[in-house]
């Protein structure tokens, strides 16, 4: 089994913070163990996705760096299996720019994605991105007010972070959630692309602007109808206090 790696000796301070990664590239595992090391991460590594996924779920990392392609278990079945289970932030790599491979892992549960090649600062981001989005304790709802919010139909519980719809529990990945709760907290308000994704994605972002509508969709398929969002074209998206029929982009 892999042993964290604690960098002490890279004069940064220690962030307590385990990040595992899953690849079967020595080259790639190195370049990123060196980096977030330097950064004072702990890291644990896995090059199979069967080991990966065991050290997932024995070993509770913070966040999870995972390769497409793996022998064994590739990592669309990895993140399909963990988000039985557990809701860790992931970030999935590949070294293929399809949009069909970015949607499909986003789908399964993961929090983002970086096509390989990238810079290291790149990924970094993404992480503080993601660990800080994941950040928000008991602690942190009850300063925001974690009485119930409702718009509509759809009732959200800040404190368990649970959303219905009537008597329907929807199930919500971690950015479907956040972006759900941006939304309610400011109905028959429009909300700007750029507004969404500093609030959501982080303002260090450096992906692609379409990933809102992709999210956006999820949330239609997922909360079903009538239709609870409404997108202003050409500005961005609100959630009316009534019912209001639109159909999807």
């Amino acid at each position: 089994m892999a042993q964290p790696r604690n960098n002490l000796q890279s004069g940064k301070p220690n962030t307590s913070t385990r990040i595992l990664v899953i690849d079967d590239e020595p080259g790639i595992v190195d370049f990123i163990e060196l980096g977030l090391g330097y950064e004072g991460y702990e890291v644990l590594t896995a090059s199979d996705g069967k080991t990966g996924l065991q050290l997932a779920l024995s070993e509770v990392p913070d966040l999870i760096i995972l390769d497409l392609m793996l022998p064994g278990i590739d990592g669309f079945e990895l993140c399909q299996k963990l988000r039985q289970t557990s809701k860790v932030p992931v970030i999935m790599l590949t070294a293929r720019d399809e949009l069909n491979d970015r949607v499909r892992g986003l789908d399964l549960g993961a929090d983002d994605y970086l096509t390989k090649p990238f810079q290291f600062k790149e990924l970094a981001a993404r992480i503080r991105a993601v660990l800080r989005r994941g950040n928000n304790s008991p602690e942190d709802s009850t300063e925001k007010g974690a009485k119930l919010i409702q718009v509509q139909d759809i009732t959200l519980d800040p404190a368990l972070r649970e959303v219905r719809r009537g008597s329907t529990r929807i199930e919500l990945s971690l950015r479907e959630y956040e972006l759900l709760e941006l939304m309610m907290r400011h109905p028959n308000q429009v909300l700007p692309r750029d507004t969404i994704l500093d609030k959501v994605w982080g303002y260090d972002f450096g992906g692609d602007a379409n990933i809102i509508e992709v999210y956006v969709r999820y949330l239609r398929q997922k909360l079903g109808k009538p239709n609870p969002i409404t997108t202003i074209r050409g500005i961005g998206y609100l959630m009316k206090l009534r019912h209001e029929e639109e159909e999807p982009d």
